[in-house]
């Protein structure tokens, strides 16, 4: 590994070469999630998907060569359209859930715990296995879900939610 020799001993780096990719993607999704936000609050959730889409295409010329698509078999084209498909799938539910109303400080995070149906579904069916503090860190996953997603409702006891057919909000007896 990279380090840094400091009196004649060499500090080896804890972090691996990984991590830096994944750092950068959580500072640029952090990023997407407050655009999209914003794009919902001003166009559709299907005209944000489409933006989205070409978003990705404006990338292409920048990683196409190193792509090798010539030499993919039909299972590896199966599963990256359908990877795509269910990406863009859970994009636009996203997206609906924003231009709903959903807080972006809520459904983001929230949605960001798809993982843990990657971890249930790679012990399914990758036989992979996790260790019990890894299993802590699941329920820890669901538990903050749970605690982001709890709204306090903005109407006060004793008063009803739901519109009269005159448009003024109802008591409760």
């Amino acid at each position: 590994g990279t380090g840094v020799h400091l009196h004649s001993v060499q500090v080896r780096n804890i972090v691996p070469d990984w991590m830096h990719f994944s750092l950068l993607a959580i500072v640029l999704w952090g990023i997407v999630g407050l655009l999209q936000k914003l794009g919902t609050n001003r166009i559709s959730a299907t005209s944000l998907l489409v933006w989205l889409t070409v978003g990705f295409v404006v990338l292409l010329p920048l990683f196409m060569h190193d792509a090798s698509l010539l030499d993919l078999s039909a299972r590896g084209i199966f599963v990256g359209i359908l990877g795509g498909i269910l990406n863009g799938l859970g994009s636009w539910f996203l997206f609906a859930s924003l231009e709903k109303g959903a807080k972006a400080s809520v459904a983001v995070p929230l949605t960001a715990l798809y993982p843990l149906v990657t971890v249930v579904l790679a012990t399914v069916f990758l036989a992979e296995m996790l260790t019990g503090l890894q299993w802590i860190g699941v329920l820890l996953a669901l538990l903050s879900g749970a605690m982001l997603s709890y709204e306090v409702s903005d109407t006060p006891p004793g008063e009803d939610s739901r519109v009269t057919a005159d448009g003024s909000k109802g008591r409760h007896p």
